[in-house]
């Protein structure tokens, strides 16, 4: 059997409580517990250990405004009352993503009015802004660099936006860039600086054939959004690589903390393992993994074998079904969590140096405060 100890401890109150820690990512697959950590992990730095921290959420449920008390979440950070910062003076605000208004505030810092209400009328910025690939995971990005540059928190925990490939998060600028680099759009942005006539018609003369292809292929309206996208954000074509250029350096930097969450399950693992990899290749700060919703039987030393053996020897006793029961209860979880530490194992054997910490799944899902604080002590407090 496995031993969940390969792994060295992971110690996250002196992450936690460490100044020169400013940023907390938690990063993994869907559905594993990532949001209800990183609001576990926020609350407990404000009551213990006195940090104005605020906890970015990228998950569009409603589930991190409910556990917190907070009726709603949006793009602006909001203080949560209630919580026990008394002794130690720390605050707690929380927000979440919205992209689109996040794309927009961009645009507005960047442009004058007249430029800016250009950009919000076109069609393509309007996909774009909403549902384009990548947009998400960059905006998210950039919401980071703002709340970092304003210096307003002690420490931002990120909540990482959902997604089956644990790279977008960081792939997000330079796939971005690529696409802003990409030979279309410097093709339909060399006309734009020219001035003269029309994006469209000048686009046509210049390059003939190709433009005759392109307009089958997107249609001509399409292609006029596109230059029209493209003539408008010109001006901030640089600006968004040199920001999220900014915010690449400081996730490598010695001030970020990622903390890499999985269930024992093998796609969670598999995705934890290829993100520590990644990281590690970008030379990125890997704190630890939280490994979330493990099962421990009550009594460890009761095998699964010896328990079924003691379940069938009672039945044929007769009288004693309900203690057998219990026994094959304790059998089938004894069984799982075997299952779960072999899992597990194969993160640890791939990256024995990278701190582990194991919590135990929960009787029902985390919707309060005192929800958040019983994970936050068993992440810090095995």
């Amino acid at each position: 059997m496995p031993s969940e100890d390969a792994a060295p401890q992971l110690d996250v109150d002196q992450i936690l409580a460490d100044p020169g820690v400013r940023i907390v990512v938690c990063c993994g697959a869907g559905g594993v517990g990532k949001t209800t950590t990183a609001a576990a992990l926020a609350l407990r730095a404000a009551e213990h250990h006195g940090r104005r921290t605020v906890v970015l959420t990228i998950d569009p449920a409603r589930r991190l405004a409910q556990s917190l008390g907070l009726t709603e979440l949006d793009n602006t950070p909001r203080q949560v009352k209630g919580i026990d910062v008394e002794s130690s003076g720390g605050e707690l605000h929380a927000m979440m993503l919205d992209m689109k208004r996040t794309f927009d505030d961009v645009v507005l810092q960047h442009t004058d009015p007249a430029k800016a209400a250009e950009i919000f009328a076109n069609p393509f910025y309007q996909a774009m802004s909403s549902t384009f690939a990548g947009t998400q995971e960059y905006m998210a990005m950039e919401k980071l660099g703002q709340l970092h540059a304003r210096g307003e928190w002690d420490l931002i925990v990120v909540d990482t936006p959902p997604s089956r490939s644990a790279l977008d998060f960081l792939d997000a600028p330079a796939r971005l860039s690529r696409f802003l680099d990409g030979r279309m759009l410097r093709l339909l942005l060399a006309p734009a600086r020219t001035g003269g006539r029309s994006m469209f018609s000048l686009v046509t003369a210049s390059f003939g054939m190709f433009s005759k292809v392109v307009q089958k292929v997107l249609g001509a309206q399409l292609l006029t959004d596109l230059s029209g996208f493209v003539a408008a954000l010109d001006s901030m074509f640089g600006g968004f690589r040199q920001r999220a250029e900014q915010t690449y350096r400081i996730l490598q930097a010695g001030e970020t903390a990622f903390l890499l969450v999985a269930a024992p399950e093998p796609d969670a693992v598999r995705e934890a393992a290829y993100f520590a990899g990644r990281l590690r290749d970008e030379r990125m700060p890997l704190a630890g993994l939280v490994l979330n919703r493990v099962h421990r039987p009550a009594v460890p030393k009761l095998d699964a074998e010896q328990s079924r053996l003691a379940a069938e020897r009672l039945t044929e006793l007769g009288g004693h079904e309900a203690t057998a029961d219990v026994l094959r209860a304790h059998a089938a979880l004894a069984r799982q969590a075997v299952r779960e530490q072999q899992v597990a194992a194969r993160f640890t054997e791939a990256f024995p140096a990278v701190p582990a910490v194991s919590v135990t799944a929960q009787p029902a899902d985390v919707h309060d405060v005192d929800g958040l604080r019983t994970i936050g002590a068993a992440i810090s407090r095995p």
